[in-house]
């Protein structure tokens, strides 16, 4: 299969995510509990790296905001402390 042109790739974002409530079921519950099956479909967050209470998660460049504002809006602590276009700059 042919590779994709990069103008057609999906442009990724990370986010270094720390807190108390910093675990994979808190932060897909957030998402999904603001902007739904749709739109969680729509930023596929992927958890690249864990650590004790970090995490540094992969999402389209198009649904920051709204990631975002799932986390603020969740009421648990979470909280985005860097977004950067590479991982390697999160470090």
């Amino acid at each position: 299969m042919k590779n994709l042109k990069p103008s057609h790739r999906e442009s990724k974002r990370y986010l270094l995510i720390k807190g108390k409530d910093a675990n994979t079921r808190n932060i897909d519950e957030a998402i999904l509990e603001f902007i739904g099956v749709l739109g969680y479909a729509e930023s596929s967050p992927k958890i690249i790296k864990k650590q004790k209470n970090e995490i540094i998660l992969a999402i389209n460049r198009g649904s920051i905001d709204k990631v975002r504002a799932s986390f603020l809006l969740s009421g648990k602590q979470l909280e985005i402390t860097k977004v950067s276009g590479s991982i390697g700059k999160l470090k």
